[in-house]
């Protein structure tokens, strides 16, 4: 199945508009044809209004016709069209006797269509058309005695009226234009989007599948379906398509989830992760091959494991070739001083290859994990307890901070060698005053639990912060650079999170675990 996207041309609006203004036209000739003489019309000149009435009612039809043959013909002829418009209606007043018969009213809407419709061309010529006609007309009735000189001034606010309509309508007409031109770029970049969207979609190797609030199939790429082994229709429901992603295809669950599915027809086992775009948007499903993500994540696994061996390699040679190079020393040296301290060059490095591998292995044991339900106020008390059996000053130097029981899901040995790797750290760093260590335990929000351990040291310069958990990086010459690398691999092997926090003095790191309720 290809991944379309389904649009429709949207009906240009000014020829819409033109249609519905002849329509007005025609009902207006109409309505003066039925209700003239009921409504005392045209009862000054009776021969002039039913000349004027046929040859509107004509006109309309007319102008209705020819555009509905062809919409350009309109915007041709819009001057034509707003001309004859005042024309007639002004035959109209005349033979109705004059402004006072509310035909005026009528101009006045013919000069806002005109204007709005000609996007503001036109309206002031409609308008001084309009007010000729008025003029002309009570100048006529003046001469005949009909009118006198009191009744200028109700014409004269008949007039000014015209070009307040005009004046109106044209600067709603520009405020129109701006929006149009506005909304056609947008509609553009819009359209460019999804273009770009749809062919990004269209190339994915993982399947994509796009529902709406209905649950029903928006968009779907070809992959998908080639996964999931069904046709997905435009249209169609998801949940009649693939029965298993019913719960998943309805916007009010709202958390995003990933579920494993069955390919009937292959038997292939499918990894669907379900994610919503936002309130009342449509949702996204990924369909993956689950074998191909275990492929990709085994050779992500491979890689890195590539660069630890060739890193480790590097860091071994230098010790080896110090080890060498003192043995080959140690032959020829006869002085028992300069013995001893080849010997200890020996030594020193041997500890360190040794301290190297060890690491490593404890590394190569991450995967094999024994979680257990740990109280983590009374695991760092004894963890304490015991680092002290090595390190007598971390009693005075460490203040511990657990204001409440928190009770996590970890593995006893992963969570003390990472206490062990960050406390290291931190002991070597601080000012070596008591109370230099701050171990703080909280509860971070209802399912995690929150480990602090803040030194009162240097801190860590700006430019090695995004490198203290690569492995092999270190500031202390005798040290492996394995440590914090090895502490966030055995917190995410247990879910849990070790990051460096941007703290003014000292190195903060935070622990994040996940919290068991209290029993």
């Amino acid at each position: 199945m290809t991944a379309v996207l389904t649009g429709f041309e949207a009906p240009d609006a000014r020829a819409v508009s033109i249609r519905y203004f002849n329509l007005y036209r025609i009902v207006v000739a109409s309505a003066f044809a039925i209700f003239g003489g009921v409504l005392s019309f045209g009862q000054k000149a009776p021969d002039v209004f039913i000349v004027a009435v046929v040859a509107y009612w004509v006109m309309a039809f007319t102008f209705f016709l020819l555009h509905a043959g062809s919409p350009h013909y309109g915007e041709r002829t819009l001057g034509l069209q707003a001309a004859l418009d005042i024309i007639v209606l002004a035959m109209f007043m005349y033979a109705s006797g004059g402004y006072r018969s509310g035909v005026p009213f009528l101009m006045m809407t013919s000069i806002a269509g005109s204007g709005l419709i000609g996007q503001g061309r036109m309206v002031l010529g409609a308008a001084s058309l309009a007010t000729i006609a008025v003029l002309i007309d009570q100048a006529a009735r003046m001469l005949s005695g009909e009118r006198t000189t009191e009744d200028l001034p109700q014409a004269a606010i008949v007039c000014i009226g015209f070009f307040a309509v005009a004046i109106v309508a044209r600067m709603l007409a520009r405020r129109a234009l701006a929006n149009e031109a506005l909304a056609r770029e947008r509609g553009l970049d819009l359209a460019r989007q999804l273009r770009v969207n749809a062919r990004i979609i269209e190339d994915m190797q993982e399947g994509v599948v796009v529902v709406d609030e209905r649950g029903r199939i928006r968009q779907a790429n070809p992959r998908a379906a080639e996964l999931l082994g069904v046709r997905l229709d435009v249209g169609s429901a998801l949940s009649a398509c693939v029965p298993a992603l019913e719960a998943g295809a309805v916007l009010h669950v709202e958390t995003d989830f990933c579920v494993h599915i069955q390919n009937e027809q292959t038997g292939a086992s499918l990894q669907v992760r379900r994610l919503a775009t936002g309130e009342g948007a449509d949702l996204l499903f990924y369909v993956e091959d689950t074998e191909r993500v275990l492929a990709r994540a085994r050779q992500m696994k491979l890689a890195a494991l590539g660069r630890l061996t060739a890193n480790i390699a590097h860091e071994i040679r230098n010790p080896l070739s110090s080890i060498s190079h003192a043995g080959e020393l140690l032959l020829e040296e006869k002085r028992g001083e300069v013995q001893q301290r080849l010997v200890r060059i020996i030594h020193d490095n041997t500890a360190r290859i040794e301290r190297i591998v060890r690491d490593v292995l404890e590394l190569g044991r991450r995967d094999r994990l024994t979680s257990e339900r740990l109280e983590l106020g009374q695991f760092c008390r004894t963890f304490l307890e015991e680092y002290a059996l090595q390190h007598a000053d971390v009693m005075t130097l460490v203040v511990l901070d657990v204001p409440q029981e928190v009770w996590v899901n970890f593995d006893r040995v992963h969570l003390y060698q990472i206490l062990s790797n960050l406390l290291g750290n931190a002991r070597r760093y601080c000012c070596g005053q008591p109370g230099s260590i701050h171990l703080n335990v909280q509860r971070l929000d209802e399912a995690r639990g929150l480990f602090t351990i803040r030194d009162d040291g240097p801190g860590i310069p700006s430019e090695d912060r995004s490198k203290v958990f690569e492995p092999f990086f270190t500031s202390d010459p005798k040290g492996t650079g394995l440590g914090l690398y090895m502490a966030r691999e055995l917190a995410e092997a247990n879910a849990a999170d070790l990051s460096l926090l941007d703290a003014a003095g000292g190195a903060e790191f935070h622990l994040i675990v996940r919290r068991l309720h209290e029993q």
